[in-house]
């Protein structure tokens, strides 16, 4: 609680409906929460609507708000480009990270919040340290608190599979941006011999 007896105000970044609706159930016990998704690494244009709509069914099932961010596409390519050929969990991926918090708490500063946080860590393809770090860096730059975690911790992903089935949620196959559904899939195909594989693991 605040001194003034109130919780925390929080803004969360949200990369996915699954990840969502576990994490944002979760905080909002302590945290009066606002969603954030920003995710300018989302490509297709298609894909991204289909998670932005899917994002937008969480905001009802939980009665949350959640914010749309800046598309902002073209920043994150040339932010991303040197790095294209780069394996998962690469430096692509913490350029990836570091945009999307830093304009997560830029946000959380501008509207007067108290914090600002991610859903990332829940996912087992994303390095739980590596975001934390960069979002204590981050905070400290911008003078606003982060909420460290690994929500991933206490059997989380298997209970946002589960809670994302109950409710019928699209589960996406690869994290987001066209390099990793090409690593990702080339991956699949390495690993049984043949070419032009289907998806990923089951990115949450």
């Amino acid at each position: 609680m605040t001194s003034g007896g109130r919780r925390p105000a929080l803004l969360v970044h949200v990369c996915c409906a699954p990840d969502a609706l576990y994490v944002l159930g979760l905080l909002r016990e302590a945290y009066e929460i606002t969603g954030y998704f920003y995710n300018p690494n989302i490509q297709p244009p298609s894909e991204y609507e289909l998670r932005l709509r899917e994002t937008m069914r969480v905001a009802d099932i939980l009665g949350l708000p959640i914010l749309e961010g800046p598309r902002d596409f073209d920043r994150w390519s040339k932010a991303t480009h040197v790095f294209r050929d780069e394996p998962e969990k690469g430096r692509r991926c913490d350029i990836c990270y570091a945009l999307r918090l830093f304009e997560t708490a830029r946000l959380a500063v501008e509207t007067g919040k108290d914090a600002f946080a991610t859903v990332m860590s829940l996912s087992p393809w994303k390095k739980a340290d590596v975001l934390n770090r960069i979002g204590r860096m981050t905070g400290r730059r911008l003078g606003i608190g982060y909420l460290e975690a690994d929500f991933k911790k206490k059997d989380g992903f298997r209970k946002s599979v589960v809670l994302s089935k109950q409710h019928g949620l699209y589960r996406q196959d690869y994290c987001g941006c066209l390099y990793s559904k090409r690593s990702e899939r080339g991956a699949e195909s390495r690993s049984r011999g043949d070419i032009g594989g289907g998806g990923g693991g089951g990115l949450g």
